[in-house]
């Protein structure tokens, strides 16, 4: 169903709403990690309120430090519900694996720094 014009949001909306820069999201359109749902006249993207969920994901993986064609491969996933690629899922399986070890490596770092602070004597300092 096409969506009235109203429903719509140029670019710079998004860009304004998501607190990410014009020149980014026209990046993620060129790379095929967002789609307008359609175009004006003007040739002007448009997008649907979808877009701020693709945006989130979007910096999700980047977060992760996953490649933007990794990133465009988890999308593509998401968006059909499907994932074929053992490679892609591979990936983020060890992905996972990684974020347990910082985890545990984090957990470590904090009894450490929770011992350190127990073995100080109180000093007349704050």
């Amino acid at each position: 169903m096409l969506k009235a014009p109203g429903d719509l949001l140029k670019i710079g909306a998004v860009s304004a709403r998501s607190n990410i820069s014009v020149k980014t999201i026209r990046f993620y359109c060129d790379e095929g990690l967002l789609v307008p749902v359609s175009r004006t006249d003007s040739r002007y993207r448009l997008f649907d309120e979808s877009v701020f969920a693709d945006l989130g994901l979007i910096l999700r993986l980047r977060a992760m430090d996953l490649p933007l064609d990794l990133v465009k491969q988890v999308i593509q996933a998401q968006r059909s519900g499907i994932c074929t690629c053992s490679d892609l899922k591979a990936t983020m399986r060890e992905k996972l694996s990684e974020i347990h070890e910082r985890v545990d490596e984090l957990k470590a770092l904090e009894a450490e720094i929770k011992m350190m602070l127990k073995s100080w004597e109180p000093c007349g300092g704050a």
